[in-house]
């Protein structure tokens, strides 16, 4: 069973940084991707950073630069470093794993119950 379990998230102010952690099953060690997603109530899902079970990373480009993710294998853990955080990241963040793709608008896609972030400025 997928179990993914997200904290870090706060208050901060803007400029600052927050690391979020999603604590994963073992089942989904076989997964092709985990990825961290982001959304406003009322809003769209946007998907933030993935990362492949290859190793391969992406980004959106409102967080390039500023965002890193990375995987503790051991741990099974997914990370998110956050750094001179904006107002607009304001969002709940999710940690989420696909057994098969990075597809954005795939079904398959299972989800943590959220971290919040806030960023005042």
């Amino acid at each position: 069973q997928v179990q993914l379990v997200e904290s870090g998230g706060g208050s901060v102010q803007a400029g600052g940084s927050l690391r979020l952690s999603c604590a994963a099953s073992e089942y989904t060690r076989g997964h092709w991707c985990m990825g961290w997603f982001r959304q406003t109530p009322g809003k769209e899902r946007e998907w933030v950073a993935i990362r492949k079970r290859s190793g391969k990373i992406e980004y959106s480009d409102s967080v390039k630069g500023r965002f890193t993710i990375s995987k503790d294998n051991a741990k099974n853990t997914l990370y998110l470093q956050m750094s001179s955080l904006k107002p607009e990241d304001t969002n709940m963040y999710y940690c989420a794993s696909n057994p098969s793709t990075c597809d954005w608008d795939s079904g398959s896609w299972s989800w943590g119950q959220g971290t919040q972030v806030t960023v005042s400025s």
